[in-house]
């Protein structure tokens, strides 16, 4: 009688707890990139081991997507990720992807812009500073959504 019982709970705890690991796809980014450059091939495979279905796709036309998206021109980054309802330009590290997901802020997306060294896909540099911009729907400049700063030793 109580193997029964402990059987049966042990079988629904499993099938209680397994579930919430199972429930959650991970989810999907679509990253539009230069076939030629390897700092973008770099930061889709960090998204990747973070656990986002990634679709790197080459394109020769990035200024028409960052156009249709409504990048703006001066926080324009290396290459463009679409990922939900937002887009992410650039080197945006996932600290700040994570938030932006978490949050859900009535933002179109998230931008960083050039190539700053240290950035994620652009090496490993303890020194690095840059900010990642949130740029807003509708009206409204791009504000600092979160400051990357030097590592401590």
């Amino acid at each position: 009688m109580y193997r029964r019982s402990f059987i049966t709970m042990a079988a629904s705890a499993l099938a209680f707890f397994g579930r919430g690991a199972h429930a959650a796809a991970p989810a999907k980014m679509t990253v539009y990139k230069d076939p030629s450059c390897g700092c973008c091939h770099e930061w889709s495979k960090a998204m990747a081991a973070a656990g986002f279905s990634v679709d790197a796709r080459d394109t020769d036309d990035l200024a028409a997507l960052k156009a249709r998206l409504g990048v703006p021109a001066d926080v324009q980054g290396c290459h463009t990720a679409v990922i939900e309802k937002y887009y992410l330009e650039g080197h945006v590290p996932l600290e700040a992807v994570r938030r932006l997901l978490q949050e859900r802020p009535p933002v179109r997306g998230l931008a960083v812009p050039g190539m700053p060294p240290g950035s994620l896909g652009m090496g490993d540099d303890p020194q690095a500073s840059y900010a990642v911009y949130a740029v807003p729907s509708g009206t409204g400049a791009p504000y600092v959504f979160m400051e990357v700063r030097p590592r401590k030793a």
